[in-house]
């Protein structure tokens, strides 16, 4: 580790600390009160010291008792550019926003990605907080409590006071939000009735991008799965409009889970293959509640199914059923 450069001396230095034990990682940010992520970001980038040397590796265990310096880097570029892009607004208040997300368009910036974003959006039409705006490599978040992916569509919440994101990012943890998305799966699985999946997602050990069932340092996920309507696709597989609800909120949850049943979504090209029918994967997230950050009454959002979707569900033959947009039993 001597090898390594200290960090720049100019850099707002931490008092020294005295390490408990456990993963440096863990330690540094029950010590410091900033996340797990942003503190791997110091420690990979060379800002923290254990014992007067450099360490990189956020696992690096801690026996205790060893001195920790932290030299905190300066907060990247917060300038993020307003955009005048429309949004399909589906809540509003002075608390929060909730709008449909369309499909293609990425949460938040993140290296590499600085406009076109679902927060460029918003900063066009409003202030957000920048309580969570420098979280590691995650990149500039202000307000956001939840994330869908680039090529997922439907509902998604975002905070516009600092209370309410606080608030709101507790409701999730907690498990007091219901979610339910729309997919349409391709494979083996003939489903008749309702299927609970219950199996851990991790990250994949080789593809890294990936998560798989297991995995490394796999976390609890359970998924209900209901079908609302089958066909044959013509060549050997089953093809299933099915509901999705999500009991935990794990990374590309409801994907792996589709994948685990031998039918991941028609167009994830990660998880399963590219489709000529369906441009993006076939995933969309149709309804969600939520407790109001100030009232605690429940707030039920939803986005109906976009065109897309629509299309290549007819398109192979499928049924809409009556009943699509009506919300699911209980919620």
């Amino acid at each position: 580790m001597n090898d390594v450069p200290r960090p720049d001396s100019s850099l707002l230095t931490a008092p020294l600390l005295t390490a408990t034990p456990g993963r440096l990682d863990a330690v540094l940010s029950a010590l410091t009160g900033a996340s797990r992520s942003q503190v791997a970001g110091w420690i990979t980038g060379g800002f923290v010291q254990v014992a007067g040397q450099v360490a990189l590796k956020p696992a690096l265990k801690l026996r205790g008792g060893e001195v920790l310096g932290v030299s905190v880097p300066p907060p990247p570029d917060a300038t993020v550019r307003a955009e005048d892009v429309p949004l399909d607004v589906l809540f509003e208040d002075e608390f929060l926003i909730a709008v449909s997300k369309p499909a293609g368009m990425i949460t938040h910036p993140a290296p590499g990605v600085s406009t076109g974003t679902l927060v460029n959006a918003l900063l066009g039409r409003m202030s957000l907080p920048q309580q969570d705006g420098h979280d590691g490599p995650d990149g500039y978040r202000p307000g956001i409590v939840h994330r869908l992916d680039r090529e997922t569509s439907g509902v998604i919440v975002v905070a516009k006071t600092v209370a309410a994101h606080a608030a709101l990012a507790a409701a999730f943890k907690d498990r007091r939000t219901r979610k339910t998305y729309l997919a349409i799966a391709a494979g083996q699985w003939k489903a008749q009735e309702p299927a609970e999946v219950d199996a851990p997602v991790g990250r994949h050990p080789v593809q890294r991008q990936r998560m798989t069932v297991g995995g490394a340092q796999p976390r609890d996920a359970q998924t209900l799965f209901t079908p609302l309507d089958s066909l044959p696709d013509g060549h050997g597989r089953t093809l299933t409009l099915v509901r999705a609800q999500p009991r935990t909120g794990r990374t590309h949850q409801i994907r792996v889970h589709l994948a685990h049943l031998g039918s991941p979504i028609l167009g994830d090209s990660v998880y399963g293959r590219e489709s000529e029918v369906m441009p993006r994967h076939a995933l969309h997230a149709q309804f969600l509640t939520i407790p109001h950050p100030v009232t605690g009454r429940a707030l039920r959002l939803h986005a109906p199914v976009p065109d897309d979707m629509l299309s290549a569900w007819v398109g192979v033959g499928g049924r809409i059923p009556d009943d699509l947009e009506a919300p699911p039993r209980g919620d």
